[in-house]
């Protein structure tokens, strides 16, 4: 008798372990349900409402009209424009210099078939942010574009110094600008405004979190949005992206 009250016992207490342990799990459970996922990852993380997602799939991207102020290479008039969004810190960014962007300047833009538009999306640090900024503190004296290539050309470690204030300075002396007008543009924060409406600019074409990152690309044919250039592509895949625009 008693073992049977000792099996009984052990029994009950089993049961009752298996009862809290399946009471923690359906918790769990209702508890992921309904929890929301990170703002970064919305529409993409399992458990995103139906609500998210409808709302992500209706963000549509919004392409700031090109004005006098951005830096352009190429023909206004062009029936295509290509607006980037980058980052000189970026290594992607770098790479689609060297490749895609280098392809659009010299065999596109020459001809008057394309446009091309550079706009900054400081997304990395501080650095990135100065960078842009000596960038439009050369093109005052008309050498945006010789600067901006230089920065691609001499890239570093993210935020490790090599886009320090006083290289960028010296990036300016490299290229034989003005250095003192350079120098009080630059240490006056005279293009950190621009900057930031750029960056604004940016998101407005890249509407959701999961958008956000450089390279970024928009095709333009006759002011209206025609296909998008996702990151880094190739050479060959941006001459074919643009020749069907173009036809």
């Amino acid at each position: 008798m008693e073992e049977v009250k000792k099996s009984f016992k052990y029994n009950t207490k089993l049961i009752a372990e298996a009862i809290l342990v399946a009471g923690v799990i359906v918790a769990g459970a209702i508890l992921l349900a309904g929890s929301k996922p990170p703002a970064d990852n919305a529409g993409a993380a399992a458990g995103t409402s139906d609500q998210s997602q409808n709302s992500a799939q209706s963000a549509q991207p919004t392409v700031d009209p090109v004005t006098s102020a951005d830096e352009t290479l190429g023909n206004a008039d062009a029936p295509v424009t290509v607006v980037m969004y980058e980052d000189y810190q970026c290594p992607f960014c770098e790479h689609f210099y060297r490749d895609g962007e280098k392809t659009i300047r010299s065999k596109y833009v020459p001809d008057g078939k394309v446009q091309f538009v550079y706009r900054d999306y400081t997304i990395i640090g501080p650095e990135s942010t100065r960078a842009a900024e000596a960038a439009h503190c050369a093109g005052d004296q008309g050498k945006f574009w010789q600067y901006h290539d230089y920065l691609f050309d001499h890239q570093g470690q993210e935020n490790g110094g090599t886009f320090s204030d006083a290289n960028l300075k010296g990036f300016a002396k490299d290229l034989g600008l003005d250095t003192a007008a350079f120098n009080k543009c630059f240490d006056s924060n005279k293009y950190e405004q621009r900057i930031t409406d750029e960056f604004q600019s940016g998101n407005k074409a890249m509407p959701t979190a999961s958008d956000r990152f450089t390279p970024k690309g928009f095709i333009l044919k006759d002011g209206k949005l025609a296909d998008i250039i996702q990151g880094a592509q190739p050479s060959a895949t941006i001459s074919a992206q643009i020749d069907a625009v173009l036809k």
